[in-house]
């Protein structure tokens, strides 16, 4: 008799770490019969019942952290006697409401009828109206403060430990509108042609994978010399949080900017972008020799050649080398077939690092790739791609507020559950936020009750 063998892939699809109990294990011998749904009589009697359990320890540890004092301290845009709501609790409100799985405004009103989520609200949900005024109050001090706390815990996971080298890895996505916002305008979008939308730019530490800078722009906006500064912003926070590494700014086409490459030189870092193929370019990379194979195929055939082709424009910084590299796979990515003949296709890239082998650099290149399922995961899981006002700025405070968000849960993750660390948002957010508990009131205080097979249940205990 052939041994059943189980799938390899059933323990990652199941979750073990979930808690599950389930007994569809082969060993159930009766035939299960399904209930008729009429007989559960519904009553509504419960009103100590919650759905995200969640946020309680999640609170607890960041103001720990002391994020919320640093909200009080720095966002007091309402002053006065007659405040009801100051901005720090509305901030942590949305705070709240992205954690559980809110990506926009209005979503709050589904979260009024949760307990927990009104008692950490300070007893009283205000209504959306006052949200949306809120969020307008941002003017670019605030913006400016509010980046400040995203960049500073991105980076306090690098401060964690001693790094020898660290990747800024910088990207733009594309967030298309449906409406008449501020600054909602055509510009480059794959999926929507000539749709208004926003054109924000992140940059993240890949040893870290967390967002250490970021900021909205008008739909019409380009990577360029305009950018130089939040590179440089960028760099100078990383060298803060790591003196001792070596900093690698990796950038697709857009970083062959001259502006650019003698920022990050001028840093005392190396850049690592793809070049932008002008036809001086792609006429030397034709006719380059030299090329040296690195890896064949089965039948024992060239598979990938690189090659440094002796090429440099005029304003491109000293010291700039100039990397093909063809293969005969088709990979990802914008490739260029320049040989007749020959199945090859060409990607070259630019960087000032005097010594790595020519594949090394290429293979370094290829781990920038990482900031792409990154931002797919703020923009699906944390709703990034969403904006809640007509106001730019309001928009932009939007933004940086979830980007915040994603970056304490990587914080929370990294220091009480490591083994998730794998995992994306909507899985961790079942795990740790998305957890059915019981408010239960007594004279010794307010016990939240979860339950026991639960992932909070076990890091709590």
């Amino acid at each position: 008799m052939t041994k059943r063998r189980r799938t390899p892939s059933t323990s990652k699809v199941r979750r073990r770490q979930l808690g599950f109990k389930r007994k569809g294990d082969g060993r159930h011998q009766k035939r299960i019969r399904r209930p008729d749904p009429s007989t559960l009589h519904v009553k509504p009697t419960e009103t100590n019942l919650t759905g995200v359990a969640g946020l309680a320890p999640f609170g607890a540890f960041i103001r720990e952290l002391g994020v919320d004092a640093a909200l009080s301290r720095s966002f007091s845009r309402k002053t006065g006697r007659s405040v009801i709501y100051p901005m720090a609790a509305q901030m942590r409100l949305l705070m709240d409401s992205a954690l559980a799985g809110e990506e926009r405004v209005f979503g709050i009103e589904a979260l009024a009828v949760d307990p927990l989520f009104v008692r950490l609200a300070g007893g009283v949900v205000p209504s959306i109206d006052t949200v949306y005024r809120d969020l307008c109050r941002f003017d670019e001090e605030a913006l400016e403060a509010l980046h400040s706390m995203v960049v500073d815990h991105g980076l306090a996971l690098v401060a964690r430990r001693k790094h020898r080298f660290v990747h800024i890895d910088v990207d733009t996505t594309v967030e298309p509108l449906f409406g008449m916002q501020e600054g909602a305008l055509p510009g480059p979008n794959p999926r929507y042609h000539g749709r208004p939308s926003y054109h924000p730019i992140l940059a993240r530490v890949a040893e870290v994978d967390a967002i250490v800078g970021a900021k909205l722009r008008p739909g019409d906006t380009s990577f360029g010399e305009a950018d130089v500064p939040f590179v440089e912003e960028c760099i100078d926070r990383a060298r803060a949080a790591a003196p001792s590494a070596v900093i690698y700014v990796r950038i697709d086409g857009a970083g062959d900017c001259s502006a650019l490459m003698h920022a990050v030189a001028m840093k005392g870092c190396f850049f690592l972008t793809k070049a932008r193929m002008s036809p001086d370019l792609v006429g030397m990379v034709a006719h380059a020799t030299g090329w040296r194979t690195i890896d064949w195929d089965a039948d024992g055939r060239p598979r990938r050649q690189v090659a440094e082709v002796p090429f440099r424009r005029s304003d491109w910084p000293d010291g700039v080398r100039v990397i093909a590299v063809r293969t005969r796979d088709r990979e990802n990515g914008k490739q260029i077939y320049l040989w007749e003949g020959l199945d090859y296709t060409v990607q070259v890239f630019l960087t000032n690092e005097p010594v790595e082998a020519p594949e090394d650099v290429a293979a370094r290149y290829d781990l920038r790739a990482g900031i792409e399922p990154l931002i797919g995961d703020l923009k699906h899981g944390w709703g990034c791609g969403r904006v809640p006002s007509h106001s730019f700025n309001a928009n932009h405070a939007a933004l940086l507020l979830k980007l915040l968000t994603a970056n304490l849960m990587r914080r929370y993750v990294l220091d009480h559950v490591p083994h998730l660390a794998s995992w994306r948002t909507p899985w961790l957010r079942r795990a740790l936020i998305l957890v059915p508990g019981r408010l239960a009131r007594s004279a010794r205080g307010t016990k939240l009750h979860v339950p026991e097979r639960s992932q909070l249940a076990r890091w709590l205990n």
